[in-house]
């Protein structure tokens, strides 16, 4: 990881997003239901992207909506998940988090920050992903990928997700927070890998901290 940190400029941070999101187009899951997508990014941890849409898809033509999947049967989603990651887990904890919806706020998800996590099994990261992808709300989803690629760029020295968002939000505009999560995540995904960054094609690696002080200084 990177040891430095980088002090970038509105224009600068601005022409990395744009790089990025140029070089990884972001997927995004095919729900914009604020329900659904909570559903959808409490399966998508530790699960390809492909197995989640799918995964998501039949519980919405099983269930349809809150009631449908709050009334579910714990066997029966554990089937149609079969192929989520930690299905076992996962599973009691969509029906509990639908049944909640249901009871405590009348089949409407929340929109804050502070109500979602109230939701079993719902953090933060989660929280976050819900606000900007369903409400437009700007928010900053910190997972293990914009966590990995912070780190490298030397926008936050922290190895805190939430001291990582706080350093991400100082820098980064606030009109350019909605979507930022799933272009930084596919671009982890292609080029800022965990083992093997591609730092040779990285579109912004004149930015990163982790490029001058790993790959240019070693090749020198």
């Amino acid at each position: 990881m990177a040891g430095n940190q980088f002090k970038f400029n509105s224009d600068e941070i601005t022409r990395v997003i744009e790089l990025m999101s140029t070089q990884s187009p972001p997927h995004h899951f095919e729900f914009h239901d604020p329900f659904w997508v909570l559903i959808t990014t409490m399966l998508s941890h530790r699960t390809k992207d492909q197995v989640t849409d799918a995964a998501s898809r039949k519980l919405f033509e099983r269930y349809n909506g809150i009631s449908g999947l709050a009334s579910a049967s714990v066997d029966d989603v554990v089937k149609i998940i079969d192929k989520v990651g930690f299905k076992n887990m996962k599973a009691p904890r969509i029906i509990e988090a639908a049944k909640i919806i249901r009871d405590k706020y009348g089949g409407k998800v929340p929109g804050s920050l502070d109500e979602l996590t109230k939701i079993p099994g719902v953090g933060r990261k989660t929280a976050n992903v819900v606000l900007s992808d369903s409400f437009g709300i700007p928010a900053i989803a910190v997972d293990t990928h914009v966590q990995r690629i912070s780190r490298r760029m030397g926008i936050s020295l922290s190895d805190d997700p939430e001291e990582t968002e706080e350093a991400i939000m100082k820098i980064v505009p606030r009109d350019l927070w909605v979507g930022l999560n799933p272009m930084m995540v596919e671009f982890g995904k292609k080029i800022c890998k965990p083992i093997g960054p591609l730092c040779r094609e990285c579109s912004v690696s004149r930015y990163c901290a982790y490029f001058h002080d790993q790959v240019e200084k070693k090749s020198v």
